[in-house]
């Protein structure tokens, strides 16, 4: 009866582990060459062919070049850095939010974007000058972290996008793929460069 159970106990922890491995995601970065309706071929970044499909309703989002003049107070930002001994980050990029996605990714957290970085997403308490760039007190709900923003810094802007913003020489980031079994992706959301944006 011992085996029994354990054969069993074992068996519910293979189905329980199944459908998560299988809806492992993982980031994409590359370029649209081609547009089938909701079916994009793209090349990544290391020039590997890429086949993605998005959901019906998948969420596109626009991305902005923009600048550090643009960060003010109030805004709702995203920011890849670096930790620091003094416990700020130096910031690598920095995302500006439209208004409606404000929330989203709240908080501070390990980020994928170089190694031992951070992503810190919250609402702009201030901007004050300092010695390597603007430092931009970012406030979330559990703390709030300086941003150290210096010269050179990639910075973006998100804006709500269309099906239309998906064409031919756009660059795109998706932070979330599923990997099929014949090697192509699907993907519910994307993020795509207009007018000189690259998304990160």
């Amino acid at each position: 009866m011992t085996a029994l159970r354990i054969l069993a106990a074992a068996a519910l922890v293979i189905v329980l582990i199944a459908p998560s491995a299988s809806a492992q995601t993982q980031r994409l970065r590359g370029t649209i060459e081609r547009v089938d309706g909701g079916v994009l071929s793209a090349k990544a970044r290391d020039g590997a062919p890429l086949t993605i499909k998005l959901a019906d309703n998948a969420v596109i989002i626009a991305v902005y070049k923009a600048s550090r003049a643009d960060i003010k107070e109030g805004d709702y930002i995203g920011s890849g850095g670096m930790p620091q001994a003094d416990g700020s980050q130096k910031a690598l990029e920095v995302h500006i939010f439209a208004a409606s996605m404000r929330g989203q990714g709240e908080g501070h957290r390990p980020w994928d974007g170089a190694p031992n970085s951070t992503m810190t997403n919250g609402a702009v308490g201030n901007v004050v000058s300092g010695v390597d760039g603007p430092v931009v007190l970012v406030k979330y709900r559990d703390g709030e972290k300086k941003i150290i923003v210096g010269d050179n810094i990639p910075v973006v802007r998100y804006e709500v996008g269309r099906k239309d913003d998906l064409k031919a020489g756009a660059a795109f980031t998706i932070t979330a793929a599923a990997k099929q079994p014949d090697g192509s992706f699907t993907a519910a959301r994307i993020n795509v460069g207009r007018e000189g944006g690259v998304p990160n």
